[in-house]
């Protein structure tokens, strides 16, 4: 078996397209977010782990999501999207995931403190959920982009 059947042969090969490439997306994302978190605490440990809310923090986690943006990229290329990697898609990604990494960073502790006395771990998966959407929606549109 070749490696370009391997996304024929998947359960997700039978559904519509759009589909197809949320649950891809979606796979790639789940993988991705494993990357991150290691490479984040591999970093902490690093460090001596900071304190949470340190710049130190912020200054791993978002190396984490750099590290984890290299092997993203390429498997939303090779298997989300089926595409080659381009200039157009590679612009598309960065801008979705600074967005993503501004909705995590940001966004996401400035609702938790206007509402101390909420749900925090409901909060933060509804605005990871909603910075997820907005990522696919974002990608979708450049990597389907015929260049």
């Amino acid at each position: 078996m070749d490696i370009n059947e391997i996304p024929s042969i998947l359960p997700s090969a039978h559904l519509p397209e759009k589909a197809r490439n949320a649950i891809r997306f979606m796979v790639v994302g789940t993988l991705g977010m494993f990357v991150q978190e290691w490479f984040f605490r591999l970093l902490m440990w690093l460090m001596n782990e900071p304190v949470k809310d340190s710049v130190v923090y912020y200054i791993a986690f978002a190396l984490g999501n750099l590290l984890e943006m290299f092997p993203n990229y390429f498997m939303t290329n090779w298997y989300t999207f089926q595409t080659r990697p381009n200039l157009t898609n590679a612009g598309g990604f960065i801008l979705a995931r600074g967005i993503n990494l501004v909705l995590q960073m940001v966004f996401l502790p400035f609702v938790l403190r206007l509402m101390p006395d909420a749900n925090n771990t409901i909060i933060t998966y509804v605005v990871i959920f909603v910075a997820g959407i907005v990522n696919f929606l974002i990608q979708y549109f450049f990597f389907k982009k015929k260049v």
